[in-house]
């Protein structure tokens, strides 16, 4: 009589055991509640947001960090060598066409890369090794986008495309006169540095100061602030001039 009985009992103790584990694998996020036991439910959802927020922003190549350090010669070597490569491109392409230089770039790295196999080669032939391929690690590295990363950086690259398609529009139908003002005179300013200077011309001295200002700034912090500030304050000064005399700007502010 005693077998009935735990007969009987048996499926309300399993069919409880499973209606907490249900409610476990609901409260810890649907897949694995034994990972989430040690903390409590809503601890346990929380960091399974976390998470998920996490993995669906996009990859970034180069952090903000990185990118400080490097124009700001935290790392001498690391930004020397950015620096001088680049300038040494930008350099090239002022005096070469962008075929020469991109051709003669590819000859210089297959002319690096085939002398050492060829030199591997030779002296694993001479020791009798069989050390195999001497670029088999960067072979084997995975380097495929995936789809997913190729949508984030595409979603990402939209925001800033619709935002600039919303200034151009912006600018071109006169919604702020003054904006439209600010842009005419300096696309006319625009006219006598293009008689002057080309594209790779502005490049080069876009890059000397990218790897100067920043630095000569955080040296001369006070002084450059407090010029700045004078300029500033001149400058809104004759702008609120301009405004005032304008057709139209007077009016709107009234309103």
């Amino acid at each position: 009589m005693a077998e009935p009985s735990a007969a009987t009992q048996s499926p309300s103790v399993s069919s409880s055991s499973s209606g907490a584990d249900a409610a476990g694998a609901v409260a810890g996020g649907g897949g694995s509640p034994g990972a989430c036991s040690g903390l409590g439910g809503k601890s346990c959802a929380s960091s399974c947001a976390d998470s998920f927020v996490s993995s669906s922003q996009p990859v970034s190549l180069f952090s903000t960090s990185q990118v400080h350090d490097l124009i700001f010669w935290r790392d001498v070597k690391k930004t020397g060598l950015v620096f001088g490569t680049t300038l040494i491109m930008l350099l090239s392409l002022a005096a070469f066409s962008v075929i020469s230089v991109a051709s003669y770039l590819i000859l210089a790295l297959l002319s690096v890369t085939i002398s050492f196999r060829v030199y591997k080669s030779v002296i694993q032939a001479v020791q009798k090794s069989e050390e195999g391929h001497p670029f088999k690690a960067y072979l084997d590295v995975d380097i495929a986008l995936s789809s997913e990363a190729f949508h984030n950086y595409v979603n990402a690259a939209m925001v800033h495309v619709n935002k600039a398609l919303k200034l151009i529009i912006r600018l071109f139908l006169v919604e702020d006169l003054v904006d439209s003002l600010k842009l005419a005179v300096f696309m006319w300013l625009m006219t006598y540095v293009g008689a002057v200077f080309n594209g790779i011309t502005l490049l080069i001295l876009a890059e000397l100061l990218v790897f100067s200002v920043p630095i000569v700034y955080e040296k001369y912090k006070t002084q450059i602030d407090h010029y700045v500030g004078i300029a500033r304050d001149q400058t809104k000064a004759v702008v609120a001039k301009i405004q005032a005399k304008l057709p139209g700007i007077a009016k709107k502010k009234a309103e």
